[in-house]
């Protein structure tokens, strides 16, 4: 059973079952050129929230081998923030420091419900790579399914090729599920990644 906080901002509602600390093992497989990547991987994934409208998220990941015996070695770690899509108003805060141009009532449910389209809610991720590489996802949320796809990808001069990506994250029998597909190393984009994770 998921337990959800009762004090959200209205815009975190379709998102709340993200909330907590999720941990779990995956795989990875993935061949670029003459290279073949495979093996199981540790993964910690943190969704929590400080009062504004949009999700903080922090993940982590140790390969563990083609057999799970090796010594763990670091392959991300990764900080971001999920947010609905939604046009910014004057009673938002920014750009930078910038603070709101009127002090607006709270977004209500009836707000946020207006956001509904046929196939969910839009949905905007931020993401940003230890590596230095930082990525926009844009996708829907429909219930316990988000699908996101990159909008941008950019990537420090000395960083490896990696130009697309798309997620998939769901909620099934109380596990977050997701799988993450790439286009790396010239490769087109497909299949890298999935992990399984219970909540902790």
């Amino acid at each position: 059973m998921i337990e959800l906080p009762s004090d959200l901002p209205a815009d975190l509602a379709p998102l709340s079952w993200l909330l907590g600390v999720w941990e779990g093992t995956g795989v990875v497989e993935y061949t670029a050129g003459e290279h073949r990547h495979q093996g199981e991987f540790s993964h910690r994934v943190s969704f929590s929230h400080d009062g504004g409208p949009f999700l903080n998220y922090a993940a982590t990941a140790s390969f563990l081998g083609e057999d799970g015996t090796d010594v763990p070695v670091p392959l991300l770690a990764e900080t971001g923030f999920w947010r609905l899509a939604r046009p910014r108003t004057e009673a938002d805060p920014g750009p930078a420091l910038l603070p709101p141009l009127v002090r607006g009532a709270a977004r209500t449910v009836d707000d946020v419900e207006a956001l509904r389209t046929a196939d969910g809610f839009p949905i905007e991720v931020s993401v940003s790579h230890a590596d230095g590489t930082l990525e926009l996802y844009l996708g829907r949320i429909a219930g316990p399914r988000i699908d996101i796809a990159t909008d941008a990808v950019v990537r420090p001069a000395g960083a490896k090729p990696y130009t697309a990506a798309s997620r998939m994250y769901g909620l099934v029998d109380g596990h977050l599920l997701w799988a993450w597909d790439i286009a790396a190393f010239g490769e087109p984009l497909k299949s890298h990644a999935s992990a399984r994770l219970a909540k902790v």
